[in-house]
């Protein structure tokens, strides 16, 4: 029993004056409530930990969904033990604590039942109750569990999500009872020690382990760690989860943001993904040796690069530019690469000098430039084949990229350690501010597939364009992020948008002038008085060459735009900057044209 474990928990006084106290269900809800109050610090001075409306959203949303397996049904004896809890101290504490209950009920039912809060202990628990076994009887689970072999997972969980889960679960709660046992050895509280001398000497572990028992199953614990380990493994059983980690650094790096998502693959084929994410590693990890240099070590970024291309193919070629400092175009680095009809890889060859330019956008490239990429994209090539040997990558000529299979893997991958990675159809059932966010990150001809989708989903109706119209003018406006959310408007096929819709957006303060030139440019009547200033200002604005060339070239572009603008130049300036200051600062400050 918990009281046995957690001592001076006040849970016997507590019971004694709740009615509910021949109710096992309100009994052991009380045992957890009362013995993680008095891990996490609450005040025992009265007799019982008291609680605090901080304390009581950690219970609520974090410790309970983490440690204690409740189930269906009895999920609202948890609060209720906590209000009751909370109505034996006077005054204004006990009114904060039940509005922090209220405040939380939400969020602790949603938490309780997420996937994605499973514990192996949590799990089997649940699966052991389905099959109609007393959790507090340990023959009773040992049995109901040797039958349990082969259970099955949570829809949409893998079993790196319960190991990693788990493994937390393992660190917080023996952190917790370290700091309880030191607190209470420093200022030993008048209740009396939570933890005795003895429980302490048996081991952290132990005491843990006894805890978990009471919060999900008897003996549950014992069983997991030693005859049927099996069912619960550990980190060693999961080998990729390295590479896991190495896309997620690849994600922050790019994005910053694990809840920023990833292009959807357009085909994922499903597999053993662990068994497949094992070969992969392995393949990485041999590619660290010394005969790989100097690109052996690139292989989770060439993964991660080819998967947020929405997995179309990269070129070998690129890369190796890339990396040897070449001056690639940014406008190009997005572009598709044509996969030859030839299935086998064969001998790497650097692509003709043409391609090569349409490649990497340098005009002035020659054969002897293309003659000294020949030895670093044949390297980079050896790299890419070591990865193709495990049948998740492709290579065909100078393009690579992920099979469906190997997908199907990085998706995995990126998702065990959080990463936002969702499918087609996924983002078709997202909004139109949703998808517009999502896309603005996203390489444009990936984009444009995307938001194409999500179009025909809906009818390619007039309603559905002018919600993503709207959304273009208003997701992360006022933001740096503004003008790559407008740019999306050019992924757009507007010729088969229907004419109501465009006009309708032609008022828009962000997309009406963009909205003006795809009717016009259908060879359709629009009436530019309709457009507002902030929105021509905007459309100039980003016509204006930004990336790269010549600030000469992009003065002259400006110096063009403003000599039909009323009031010139500088009011075109001021329309620009009130409209958006960041791009405005961006394009026209190295200019000196923007005003302080």
């Amino acid at each position: 029993m918990a009281e046995t474990v957690l001592t001076n928990t006040g849970l016997d006084s507590f019971l004694d004056g709740a009615p509910e106290r021949r109710d096992p269900v309100f009994v052991r809800a009380a045992e957890a409530v009362l013995g993680l109050l008095a891990l996490r610090g609450a005040d025992r001075e009265s007799g019982v930990p008291e609680p605090t409306p901080g304390l009581v959203r950690q219970l609520l949303v974090e410790d309970l969904p983490t440690f204690v397996y409740a189930p269906p049904g009895t999920l609202a004896a948890y609060p209720a033990v906590v209000g009751r809890l909370a109505a034996r101290f006077d005054g204004e504490r006990g009114q904060r604590v039940a509005v922090a209950i209220g405040e939380t009920a939400g969020d602790f039912e949603r938490a309780m039942t997420d996937p994605g809060n499973l514990t192996w202990h949590r799990w089997y628990a649940s699966l052991l109750r389905t099959c109609g076994a007393d959790l507090a009887d340990p023959e009773d689970v040992r049995r109901r569990l040797a039958a349990l072999d082969g259970a099955p997972l949570p829809d949409g969980v893998h079993r790196a999500d319960l190991m990693g889960r788990t493994a937390l679960a393992d660190v917080l709660l023996s952190e917790a009872l370290t700091r309880a046992y030191v607190r209470d050895a420093e200022a030993p509280p008048a209740a009396g020690p939570l933890l005795t001398d003895h429980a302490v000497a048996t081991g952290i572990a132990q005491v843990a382990a006894a805890l978990q028992d009471r919060w999900t199953a008897a003996g549950l614990a014992e069983q997991l760690a030693g005859p049927y380990a099996r069912f619960a493994p550990g980190p060693d059983a999961f080998p990729h989860l390295v590479l896991a980690d190495a896309l997620l650094d690849e994600h922050l790096d790019h994005y910053g943001d694990v809840a920023l998502p990833v292009p959807p693959p357009p085909a994922v084929e499903a597999g053993p993904f662990e068994e497949d994410a094992d070969a992969l590693i392995a393949a990485v990890e041999e590619l660290t040796e010394e005969e790989f240099e100097p690109y052996g070590g690139e292989a989770p970024h060439l993964l991660y690069v080819v998967y947020r291309r929405g997995c179309s193919a990269e070129s070998v070629a690129r890369k190796a530019a890339e990396y040897e400092d070449w001056a690639v175009d940014p406008d190009l680095e997005d572009v598709p690469v044509p996969v030859p009809a030839e299935a086998s890889p064969g001998p790497y060859a650097t692509p003709p000098l043409p391609e090569l330019v349409r490649l990497v956008g340098t005009a002035e490239l020659t054969e002897a430039d293309r003659a000294r990429l020949e030895g670093p994209a044949r390297d980079l090539a050896v790299v890419v084949d070591r990865l193709a040997a495990t049948g998740l990558v492709f290579r065909a000529g100078d393009a690579f990229g992920l099979t469906p299979r190997g997908a199907g893997v990085v998706r995995y991958l990126l998702g065990v350690r959080g990463v936002a990675a969702p499918d087609v159809t996924e983002v078709t059932g997202w909004s139109a501010p949703d998808v517009v966010a999502a896309a603005g990150g996203w390489p444009a001809s990936v984009a444009s597939c995307v938001l194409t989708d999500w179009l025909h989903a809906r009818g390619d109706g007039s309603d559905a364009w002018s919600q993503l119209l709207a959304a273009l003018g208003t997701v992360h406006a006022g933001t740096s992020d503004a003008a790559a959310v407008r740019g999306l408007f050019a992924a757009l096929d507007t010729s088969t948008a229907p004419p109501d819709a465009l006009r309708g957006a032609l008022r828009d303060p962000v997309v009406g002038a963009y909205a003006h030139q795809a009717l016009r440019g259908r060879g359709e009547p629009s009436d530019l008085i309709q457009v507002r200033i902030s929105a021509r200002a905007l459309f100039l604005l980003d016509a204006l060459p930004a990336k790269q060339g010549p600030l000469e070239s992009r003065r002259t572009a400006f110096d063009t735009a403003a000599a039909s603008w009323p009031g010139g130049s500088a009011a075109l300036v001021r329309a620009m900057a009130a409209a958006d200051r960041h791009e405005t600062e961006r394009v026209l400050g190295p200019l000196g044209l923007v005003p302080h």
